[in-house]
């Protein structure tokens, strides 16, 4: 990670949480992946759909397998990402798959990933049902040849001062989440969505060297 990054994301990231509970972050309809609409499925020739990329070279399963908070970022990178060295709680959704949230409390700073494993149609979901309702949306260059699109809030409202989601297609069945909230100190004058394909990329790394590519 850049010193920039580093910097800009240690003192005013805010909480993964509080993204959850009001700022359109993963808890929220804007910042996930939902079931794909009726006639489509994992076992369905079709995928993708809505417009999603194909993802040309997919990780397997088993990278979502597992604790969030012990596989999706390695200390190191938590450190980079809020820094400071905290453990992540989890903030699991039913709906979507295992999530994990990483704060720093004496900036406010965090980060969050979540796992889309329950959807079984990657991308496509991302597509077809957060596109539509986002007031951002913005397809961001590949992340190590993965594809990537970043969005917040819900169309026709204001977007969210300082908070951005990437979602990144693994496979054409699999997604991963990772949300950005940025802290009151630089909310109004960062823009989130030029930081998160940095924390996307430390995630994407991490994944991949858990599949051994």
């Amino acid at each position: 990670m850049n010193r920039r990054l580093a910097s800009v994301v240690a003192v005013s990231v805010a909480g993964f949480a509080v993204a959850c509970s009001g700022q359109g972050g993963l808890g929220e309809t804007s910042g996930r992946a939902l079931p794909a609409p009726a006639g489509q499925n994992a076992s369905a020739p079709g995928l993708p759909f809505a417009g999603a990329p194909r993802v040309a070279d997919p990780l397997p399963q088993s990278v979502l397998a597992g604790d969030p908070c012990a596989d999706a970022l390695t200390p190191d990178q938590v450190v980079a990402a809020v820094g400071a060295s905290v453990y992540g709680q989890r903030e699991d959704l039913a709906e979507v798959g295992p999530a994990c949230a990483w704060s720093n409390r004496d900036t406010g700073g965090a980060v969050g990933v979540s796992y889309t494993l329950n959807t079984h149609v990657g991308l496509s979901g991302v597509y077809a049902n957060t596109k539509p309702k986002s007031a951002l949306w913005r397809e961001l260059p590949t992340i190590q040849g993965f594809p990537v699109v970043a969005h917040a809030g819900t169309k026709g409202g204001t977007i969210p001062a300082g908070f951005c989601q990437a979602s990144i297609g693994l496979a054409d069945t699999l997604s991963v989440d990772v949300s950005l909230t940025l802290g009151l100190s630089k909310k109004d004058t960062e823009d989130a969505c030029s930081l998160i394909s940095q924390i996307a990329d430390m995630t994407v790394a991490t994944l991949r060297a858990k599949a051994g590519s």
